[in-house]
């Protein structure tokens, strides 16, 4: 089994990373950071031996270097069971006072990342006529925020997607999840004084993206919406 993931080295995409690869499965993965990246690639493979790692850095918000890592994905891998788009970021603001330039980064990197590498990947699993697409939203996707400015657009837009592409993919026999989470402590949250317990822990987030995908495929889980036991942040 063989699976993709974006901005794998920190927070949600690592505990998938890490999960994924104690199951046995083939691991393609890409982040800014060469660095970051090699030592993850060590990580995984000191907890199964028997995987293969591949990695590649990539900035997802520029289109081209998507589809390299797209194109190396394929190389290296062949046959793409899962892809988990991943990789975003996040700025807080609001839309009449952040800077501008702000809504086309978070565009770019939080939904035409996942665009073209789907785009890419896509007709590799309509052929085999087997996949599994998992798209990392937020409950901003769902909600209004005072401050959810640009954020909250880029993950409504991914959340469109997600329900488009489930109606297109289903007859192909490819599954599509969007997960929804609410606040996970990640650098996003760097200097916060809220305690840990308020928030989500990343490898629950694993834990469900990884039920989703083992479960029939008669079946589907179409959208996973987690949030911090006590309520959103």
């Amino acid at each position: 089994m063989n699976i993709i993931i974006t901005g794998a080295t920190k927070g949600i995409g690592r505990a998938v990373a890490t999960l994924f690869a104690t199951k046995g499965f083939n691991i393609c993965v890409c982040a800014r950071n060469a660095q970051d990246l090699e030592a993850l690639k060590n990580e995984l493979l000191a907890l199964n031996n028997k995987i293969k790692v591949f990695v590649k850095s990539c900035d997802v918000s520029k289109k081209n270097e998507v589809l390299d890592f797209a194109e190396f994905c394929l190389t290296q891998l062949g046959k793409v069971n899962i892809l988990i788009n991943n990789a975003g970021v996040f700025i807080p603001g609001t839309i009449c006072e952040e800077p501008d330039g702000t809504l086309e980064k978070l565009i770019e990197t939080n939904l035409y990342s996942a665009y073209h590498l789907t785009r890419s990947i896509a007709p590799v699993m309509k052929r085999n006529k087997n996949g599994h697409i998992f798209n990392l939203c937020s409950v901003a996707s769902i909600n209004s925020y005072d401050t959810g400015g640009s954020y909250a657009i880029s993950k409504f837009a991914l959340l469109g997607f997600s329900k488009n592409l489930r109606a297109e993919l289903k007859q192909f026999n490819i599954r599509v999840t969007a997960v929804l989470p609410g606040a996970v402590l990640t650098e996003s949250w760097a200097g916060t004084t809220l305690p840990e317990s308020r928030f989500i822990v990343a490898d629950d987030v694993a834990s469900l993206i990884y039920n989703a995908w083992e479960i029939s495929e008669r079946s589907v889980v179409e959208e996973i919406l987690i949030r911090p036991m006590l309520g959103d942040i």
